[in-house]
């Protein structure tokens, strides 16, 4: 995808000319530049620098008294589904984003591209080509404060293949595979799944001890490596004059700690050696999605792991988080025995966080068959969504072959991050009956209304359009409730769609602090009938609901009944434990109501029976 299309060229351009403007604007020297009479086509070296010259050079370079023309070269037979943006404000948060690309069609994928732009580039599939050129025609242009998007046609592969279970070509690679790599979490069926759940660990060091880290010829990394049988990726040429950089480990729980002790120690002497006073802290990069169960309620988990090892630990703040940063630094300060400890214990929480991230996720898909999870968006919102591949920090490395996908992770949305089995990869089971309409009460804080409702109410037509959902806010019943009703209603994935974009909208907007997680009320009806199913025998049944969902489960007693024979279930927790509670206690209500339908039937023939 790196092949350019130089347009608008002057009949006396040579290739001198061409290379001479790219040394110029500080491209990269071009690979291949093949000239014909009025264009040229070039190959960059890679995708990062095809995005800079794009950005440098269409209508803003003149070569012989013309303004030329540059995008990517994409056959007509490969402009499909594919679309690149470019210019995106960093500020512009992925919710915002989200909003814009659903309202030209469905959204199969996103994907955002590590540049050395200022502003964000992402990659986007749509469902359908046709989809696809209605984004390109409407985005083109698209003003966002003071940007302007910039849009293009890139290289959709599958465009070019059939419908079939992928072949193999010479070399053994899956015909989805050729071609130039693309970045982040493919969204493809053939997509190899990637080793069983491997959540790296991220440090942050000091530029000035980079050197020392990777000793003389890289021997001093080598060792690491060998001795802690691990992966180093040491991200130097990211953010170039930055004061740190980061560094991605690749193990076993044993194995990261391992190597984080090493590094440690090889800063320690280094600072030692050139006389450094200062102690170096262990600082620890995490998904904001995960940071919330590291700190646990009013900040509990962190002051148990600060007390036991004897350490000092801050976060950084939510503020510090961009389109191009989701994730949050962990500093650790103390003796190194005492940082390395602290490690120990603060990995275990994430990688529990993540590990039942995961499971909400395969959960989900078998609880709605044919959920789109990579459709989703949610986590622009301290959800994961569309966070960065394994690479440089903000960066999406090529052909990740999965997302985090807390939800999916934006499979989006630790997508790429961490790499967990793409939700793409879950086939869709069309059913004969359209799913159920399903309301759902969501309670949210007061102060919130205002957030989530948006200018002129665009932030709530947005957020209903993207998730197929009616959602209304009930009005207060007197004026100083501090809690506002949200009435959803749609099918199961519409319900998952917008209350989990709800729950990241009031993260987002800081309704609730750094130190806790998104938790919040939500009542569904069941038959009055069904109320006894759900608490089970001596509150057996609710109690399973409660310890399986980590979700707060209540069905009050003592309710009347509405005009439908139905009755409250109230659930609390967050958007997980919440969207398996309910999913459950749908599931329970099928199975009455099922019940009830063959009793009605066996009623209704057996007087037959009886003669």
């Amino acid at each position: 995808m790196n092949k350019l299309y130089v347009g608008n060229l002057s009949p006396s351009v040579t290739v001198e000319d061409l290379q001479q403007l790219f040394g110029e604007r500080k491209l990269p020297v071009a690979e291949q530049v093949l000239l014909k009479s009025g264009y040229a086509f070039v190959d960059f070296p890679d995708q990062n620098s095809a995005i800079k010259a794009i950005e440098t050079l269409s209508g803003k370079a003149e070569l012989h008294g013309k303004v030329i023309e540059v995008d990517y070269s994409v056959p007509k037979k490969l402009r499909s589904r594919k679309i690149q943006i470019r210019n995106i404000p960093p500020h512009l948060q992925w919710e915002v984003l989200d909003g814009l690309l659903a309202q030209h069609g469905t959204v199969e994928n996103v994907e955002q591209v590590n540049t050395d732009t200022e502003t964000a580039v992402v990659n986007v599939t749509y469902a359908t080509k046709e989809e696809a050129k209605e984004a390109i025609e409407k985005l083109t242009g698209h003003q966002f404060d003071d940007y302007s998007f910039n849009v293009s046609y890139i290289m959709d592969m599958d465009a070019a293949l059939p419908v079939q279970a992928p072949r193999t070509r010479r070399g053994g690679r899956s015909s989805r595979d050729q071609g130039p790599p693309q970045p982040g979490p493919s969204g493809g069926f053939g997509a190899p799944r990637p080793r069983q759940h491997d959540f790296p660990l991220r440090m942050l060091v000091p530029t000035q001890f980079v050197g020392a880290i990777i000793g003389k010829e890289g021997l001093t990394i080598k060792n690491v490596t060998k001795q802690t049988q691990s992966k180093v990726d040491i991200h130097r040429k990211e953010n170039a004059g930055a004061a740190e950089k980061p560094i991605t480990i690749h193990s076993t729980p044993e194995g990261c700690s391992s190597a984080c002790r090493m590094i440690l120690d090889i800063m320690q002497k280094e600072a030692n050696e050139t006389k450094t006073t200062e102690d170096i802290p262990l600082k620890i990069l995490a998904h904001n999605s995960l940071v919330g169960r590291l700190i646990g309620k009013e900040g509990r988990n962190l002051k148990k792991i600060e007390e036991e090892t004897g350490t000092k630990i801050t976060i950084s703040s939510l503020q510090d988080l961009t389109i191009y940063n989701p994730e949050r630094t962990i500093t650790v300060k103390g003796s190194l025995e005492a940082c390395c400890k602290a490690e120990a214990e603060i990995m275990k929480k994430l990688r529990e966080a993540y590990e039942n991230d995961i499971a909400a996720i395969n959960q989900q898909a078998n609880l709605i068959p044919g959920l789109n999870l990579n459709a989703l968006g949610i986590f622009s919102s301290g959800l994961p969504v569309l966070p960065p591949a394994a690479g440089p920090r903000g960066a999406v490395t090529p052909v990740a072959p999965a997302g985090y996908n807390p939800f999916l992770s934006h499979s989006s949305h630790l997508s790429g991050l961490y790499g967990v089995p793409p939700a793409s990869a879950i086939p869709h089971q069309h059913s004969q009956q359209a799913p159920e309409q399903e309301v759902v009460y969501l309670f949210i804080p007061t102060q919130a209304v205002g957030a989530l409702i948006g200018k002129k109410g665009q932030h709530i037509k947005q957020l209903a359009h993207f998730a197929g959902a009616s959602i209304k806010i009930a009005p207060a019943e007197s004026p100083d409730v501090t809690e506002r009703m949200v009435i959803i209603t749609g099918t199961p994935e519409a319900q998952f769609k917008a209350q989990g974009r709800i729950f990241g909208k009031l993260k987002e907007e800081n309704f609730f602090s750094a130190k806790e997680e998104v938790k919040l009320e939500t009542h569904i009806k069941v038959p009055s009938t069904a109320a006894g199913r759900v608490i089970g025998k001596g509150g057996k049944t609710v109690n399973e609901l409660q310890n399986l969902t980590s979700a707060e489960v209540i069905v009050p007693r003592d309710q009347t009944p509405d005009e439908n024979d139905e009755v409250f279930v109230k659930i609390s927790g967050h958007f997980f434990a919440s969207q398996t509670a309910q999913r459950k206690i749908r599931e329970i209500i099928q199975q009455v109501k099922q019940q009830e339908q063959k009793h009605q039937q066996g009623a209704a023939v057996s007087p037959h029976h009886s003669k």
